[in-house]
């Protein structure tokens, strides 16, 4: 292999070009003293260079700036480099002014779905749905605090021992979540949902076998016939992702108004109303919940709601809203099961209204949701629709519930792959009257399919 040139040892590595570069270092091989140096230089940088004057400047114009810069003070170190190590040392002290320090090429890795930092010696990712080690470390505690302060402080939020836990969100809308000491004993811990830099199309998820196209073709004329659905799912099992692609076949002459926690939808109707909640401040004050903004949605107007998650006394509200003309509108959930969404609903709605009878309940639940979708994150990491249930009504004092698809699991492979199989249970919805009514004729076969995994 030719040795680098100059023009070439200062030229930025991509992504995978850094992450190769990590995953063939063994872990625990960096050498203390490159660790050392990296440190030095960055105090020797910040301590030549005035960072405020570069504010001024575009971020392009003052990052080439900055590693000119370094590169100067890298080339007067008496440290003896290889022109890899020259580049690479340079790329992660430019990470720790500009970015995440040491997070930042799991940020730009696209695979990585989740990072998870356990004290500063050890980081996690997941891929596919599966957990990893990786070789990213802190140098020490002090190191990750400063990058979780930066975070934090870029939203406008403190995180300290009189406010250890705080939520926040990336530039990218990527969630964030950090707990310090004293209520993390080993150290602050760290965790990033990414954000998708990429919406996944229906059609991607029936390619990924997330669902089958007849469950699929099923989901886009209830999602036309202005059915309300509940996704329903535990923590990562594709809940949102869903939704996104679900609402791909939402008409372009409506207007839809979002409500979510953390703005996650990438909606792409053209009459598209965005709101979000707002954390207290540091005074603990001007906190906006989302049943506050979903009340004043009501008054905006809209042909759909949009919920990103329904978790609060926003139940009530929500289910009001269904039953009063909003038709057509679409939520998440966390539950493990399709009744065991109509139980959490049922409590979400007493904190809203306790001396509400629950007949009275059930039967706004009844009236109002139609189509229950249950996602779930499978062993192997998968993510699957695992039923499609209709809300059927009320027999006496019990919500009755009726399965259109279920997954079928058969065990797990030696691969560790789930088998199975998706299977339509034969019953046609009582709902399809609607769809027809609609407008919306599905294939006779639909209700019939059974599809490998």
């Amino acid at each position: 292999m030719l040795p680098m040139t100059d023009s070439e040892a200062r030229r930025p590595l991509s992504w995978d070009q850094r992450l190769i570069q990590r995953a063939h270092q063994p872990r625990g091989s960096i050498r203390p003293e490159y660790q050392e140096l990296k440190f030095t230089l960055h105090r020797k940088l910040v301590d030549r260079m005035n960072m405020e004057a570069f504010a001024a400047i575009d971020s392009e114009r003052m990052r080439a700036e900055v590693r000119q810069a370094l590169m100067s003070l890298i080339e007067g170190e008496s440290t003896l480099l290889s022109s890899l190590e020259k580049q690479q040392i340079c790329d992660e002290v430019l990470d720790e002014v500009f970015g995440l320090g040491p997070l930042e090429p799991l940020l730009e890795d696209p695979t990585v779905s989740d990072i998870l930092v356990n004290t500063h010696k050890q980081v996690y990712v997941e891929r596919g749905g599966v957990l990893e080690l990786t070789n990213v470390k802190f140098r020490d505690d002090a190191h990750l605090m400063r990058i979780i302060d930066r975070i934090v402080s870029n939203v406008g939020r403190r995180i300290d021992e009189s406010n250890p836990m705080v939520d926040a969100r990336l530039a990218d809308g990527s969630r964030v979540n950090a707990i310090i000491p004293p209520l993390a004993v080993d150290g602050p811990l760290l965790s990033i949902r990414r954000f998708a830099r990429d919406r996944l199309m229906p059609a991607d998820l029936v390619e990924r076998k997330a669902l089958t196209p007849g469950m699929m073709e099923l989901l886009e004329g209830c999602v036309k016939a202005r059915l309300n659905m509940i996704i329903s799912g535990g923590t990562g099992a594709g809940k949102t992702t869903l939704l996104n692609a679900l609402s791909a076949f939402i008409s372009p002459r409506e207007r839809i108004v979002t409500i979510e926690d953390a703005a996650e939808l990438q909606l792409k109707q053209p009459h598209v109303a965005r709101l979000e909640t707002r954390p207290p401040n540091l005074e603990g004050q001007g906190a906006v919940r989302q049943r506050e903004l979903l009340i004043n949605s009501l008054r905006m107007r809209p042909d759909r709601i949009i919920v990103g998650e329904v978790r609060g006394e926003e139940a009530l509200d929500m289910l009001q809203a269904m039953n009063t003309g909003h038709e057509g509108s679409l939520t998440t959930i966390h539950a493990n099961s399709p009744r065991d969404a109509i139980s959490r609903l049922e409590v979400m709605v007493t904190w809203a209204a306790a001396n509400m009878p629950l007949v009275s309940i059930r039967q706004q639940i009844a009236s109002a949701i139609q189509v229950i979708v249950q996602a779930a994150r499978l062993s192997d990491g998968s993510r699957r629709v695992t039923s499609i249930t209709e809300v059927t009504g009320m027999e006496g004092e019990v919500i009755t519930l009726q399965d259109i698809f279920v997954l079928e699991r058969r065990g797990v492979s030696p691969e560790g792959k789930v088998l199975g199989r998706f299977v339509a249970t034969g019953i046609r919805p009582k709902f399809y009257e609607r769809l027809l009514a609609a407008g919306i004729r599905l294939r006779p076969e639909v209700f019939d399919e059974v599809v490998e995994l």
